[in-house]
């Protein structure tokens, strides 16, 4: 196994976050300094550059089945981009604060366009918006601000996390579904995709998760700092965690994690970035040193490959199909890597 370098990208500030299209052939990037970047998969040709947000631009992601990007930012607004045109298509308000939090739902496998909503934080106001930009929901304000997004993979509800605990907002009606308290801090939220735990990365620091048709929680402490690095494997198995020089793989299958000890995955520094693949078992790991890590959780010997980059990583995001790993860094290089063997 092996990551080859297939191309980079020189962005004029820090890579704050990136994604890819739906069908893997464009890659959005954005710098803190507000420009987004369009690139193209195959040789990192630059397609675009959009004007982005004012300010600075905080987050984005793609429509779930069509080139349509959404992008959040320091100006209070989401914005819509039509991505073959480059064109600007919509804008939405949410009320000043900054737009940090964006997701997109699909309600499945076979939605329609119609049925995909995209979900955005403001400070404590949470909005859906239709594809085009028009509001289909405002909910009422957040107890505190809101720090983490996550859809339901069913797409049936929406987690909502602020200090102080989680709210299930229903993807139909907008009432809500649950609230569960946690008396800290939240910085990242995560569904298993087979939708059975929710999982929150707490300031405390510790990871807590939830099982929402049973009421039923779990609770694991004793990280070396807060954590911010969640992500499931495909199989809903693993969960790969940050939070200090290791990541750490916890086994959610069965009962669940509590109680057992989890795979360490060494790091010399401290981790700020874990990725599991879509649809094959490959975790990627990064650390402050620069240093990228490749596994594969199931082996006796799970590290597979290794790279060293001049800068730490800000984002790490797999392509659809597994195939190429971008990675955002604090120098604003985006770097993409080739999976092989």
């Amino acid at each position: 196994m092996n990551l080859a370098k297939h191309w980079a990208a020189t962005l004029d500030d820090y890579v704050i976050d990136l994604g890819w299209s739906s069908d893997g052939s464009l890659l959005a990037t954005a710098s803190a300094a507000g420009p987004v970047s369009l690139f193209a998969a195959d040789d990192g040709a630059k397609t675009a550059t959009l004007p982005g947000h004012d300010d600075g631009t905080n987050c984005l992601t793609w429509h779930p089945s069509q080139p349509l990007l959404a992008t959040g930012g320091q100006d209070g607004k989401v914005k819509f981009w039509d991505a073959p045109s480059a064109q600007h298509t919509a804008s939405a308000e949410l009320g000043g604060a900054w737009v940090e939090h964006l997701a997109w739902r699909s309600a499945g496998s076979t939605a329609q366009p119609s049925q995909s909503l995209l979900a955005a934080a403001a400070g404590r106001n949470l909005a859906v918006f239709n594809p085009d930009g028009s509001t289909r929901h405002a909910f009422p304000p957040a107890p505190k601000t809101i720090s983490a997004l996550a859809w339901q993979p069913a797409g049936g509800a929406l987690a909502a996390a602020y200090f102080g605990g989680v709210c299930l907002w229903d993807a139909d009606d907008f009432v809500v579904q649950k609230e569960f308290a946690y008396a800290n801090g939240i910085h990242a939220l995560v569904w298993s995709p087979d939708n059975r735990w929710l999982v929150s990365g707490n300031q405390d620091p510790s990871v807590h998760l939830w099982l929402p048709e049973q009421n039923d929680e779990f609770h694991m402490s004793g990280y070396e700092s807060k954590v911010k690095e969640l992500s499931f494997d495909r199989d809903s198995h693993w969960l790969a965690t940050g939070g200090g020089r290791d990541a750490c793989l916890w086994d959610c299958t069965g009962k669940g994690p509590e109680g057992r000890e989890p795979t360490m995955l060494p790091h010399e520094a401290k981790v700020c970035a874990v990725a599991f693949q879509h649809t094959h078992g490959l975790l990627a790991t990064a650390s402050q040193d620069g240093t990228l890590h490749l596994w594969s959780p199931e082996r006796k010997q799970p590290l597979r490959a290794t790279v060293k980059m001049p800068a730490p990583a800000t984002k790490l995001a797999w392509s659809p199909d597994d195939r190429l790993l971008a990675v955002g860094s604090e120098k604003g290089i985006v770097y993409v890597l080739k999976c092989e063997g």
